[in-house]
């Protein structure tokens, strides 16, 4: 009932004066123009939610991601940081749904990889392990990836893959050697 319509509010002399605007009220823009003006301020209001974020104002930070969604629900970006937003009130149920639709926009979406991963460690680890070796296989320099990989492999038993995942972190990042776990450090330094 209300698509296509936008609210304005002008305050002149102290009273607040709404009005409603229909799209053809006023030029008419091309697609192009009208994504690309979308764009901008879907960018801009990413930016304002990080700021809020940054803030500890995670409520002006889920409006500002509710507002790009409406513009572009094919955002992953504002999908994760409904997500990180979630899982920080313990929200799990709804941060997996975020998580997993920016991963449905983008299978190789670094971050949201890694933090349904990193929520999953304990309640689903074979998920997790999916996911790292997805976020792995997506970034095959990503050290603390591999590093993380391999300790969740040694908790599930898989001792041989959890080899192979320290030997790339280490590969990758040498210093990464002490954080290995001791039963694999001589294997992985060779």
């Amino acid at each position: 009932m209300w698509a296509g319509l936008a609210a304005t509010a002008t305050v002149a002399t102290g009273v607040t004066v709404w009005a409603i605007h229909s799209p053809s009220a006023g030029p008419p823009e091309s697609n192009a123009a009208s994504a690309a003006k979308n764009a901008k301020s879907a960018d801009a209001l990413l930016q304002s939610a990080l700021q809020h974020q940054v803030r500890k104002d995670p409520l002006g930070a889920a409006q500002d991601y509710r507002r790009i969604l409406e513009m572009d629900p094919r955002n992953k970006s504002a999908w994760y940081g409904l997500g990180v937003i979630d899982q920080q009130y313990g929200r799990m149920a709804d941060a997996r749904t975020n998580f997993e639709k920016a991963l449905e926009i983008d299978p190789h979406f670094m971050s949201a990889l890694y933090s349904e991963a990193y929520m999953l460690r304990s309640s689903d680890p074979d998920r997790a392990i999916e996911l790292l070796g997805r976020a792995a296989t997506a970034d095959p320099k990503a050290a603390a990836i591999h590093l993380q990989l391999g300790r969740l492999l040694v908790e599930r038993g898989r001792k041989g893959e959890a080899g192979d995942a320290f030997r790339r972190a280490v590969a990758v990042d040498h210093k990464l050697l002490s954080q290995v776990p001791e039963g694999f450090r001589d294997a992985v330094s060779r």
